[in-house]
């Protein structure tokens, strides 16, 4: 696709000048400061915070504000994968049930997959992509599963379209298991100049009883595109043709 597509001039420096990786080691020292304690609230996690960690919260990507009457309060609603990483990953927040008892990370794990029965294989490919800072968040409006972002929203077009694929995709009833809908897929992701990233996670054998499992998990990346006729053309200059090849 060419790199980042930046948006208006000085988002690049801007983006250069503020790493992700800062924005998110401000937000986990910010929110251990304040003891952070997220509810479980169905598919989603609650997080009461201050404007200090709403700012870091907005900056670094993670979750979304939700607009209440309490102005002293700020709640930000996380997905399962994103409260996860902060708790289990960054180790940052807690998490609390209807009880306010403080959920282990083997409890939190079992809740997450009564939740979303293919939570390991999304956790493991959001993680996977979190910690290298790309800013990871939900793709349902372009028919994945994540888009992949260099850097804040604000500043840049996401940059991959991400399908998380398991082991469990390889029966008849997984997906990208014909060409029709690899093919569905790239067009999709053509026409709003976006990258298909597929991540396949494979659990080497190991099951999905707790989160050590994920040491022994692998994630393998693949980048598809559609095959140009205009760029694979016999007259086009060799020069040209080996950098269009190379993207």
């Amino acid at each position: 696709m060419g790199g980042p597509r930046w948006k208006g001039r000085g988002s690049k420096a801007k983006a250069l000048a503020e790493p992700m990786s800062n924005t998110v080691s401000e937000l986990c020292s910010s929110l251990i400061q304040c003891d952070a304690r997220g509810l479980l609230s169905g598919s989603s996690v609650l997080l009461a915070v201050e404007s200090e960690q709403t700012k870091l919260l907005t900056r670094a990507c993670f979750g979304r504000p939700v607009i209440t009457a309490d102005k002293d309060k700020q709640w930000f609603q996380l997905g399962l994968e994103e409260a996860f990483y902060l708790c289990f990953n960054l180790k940052c927040i807690k998490i609390v049930g209807d009880n306010n008892c403080h959920k282990n990370d083997r409890a939190l794990w079992q809740y997450m997959i009564s939740h979303k029965e293919n939570f390991p294989d999304f956790y493991k490919a959001y993680a996977h992509l979190r910690m290298k800072n790309w800013v990871v968040r939900p793709g349902s409006q372009y028919g994945v599963d994540f888009v992949a972002y260099r850097h804040h929203p604000s500043l840049v077009h996401s940059e991959y379209a991400v399908l998380v694929l398991s082991e469990d995709d390889a029966n008849a009833n997984g997906r990208l298991r014909v060409w029709s809908d690899f093919y569905c897929t790239i067009r999709l992701c053509g026409s709003v100049a976006k990258t298909l990233l597929v991540l396949s996670v494979d659990k080497n054998g190991h099951g999905a009883i707790s989160p050590s499992c994920l040491e022994s998990y692998s994630v393998e990346e693949r980048t598809v595109t559609r095959w140009s006729l205009e760029q694979n053309r016999e007259d086009q200059p060799m020069n040209e043709k080996r950098e269009q090849v190379s993207l």
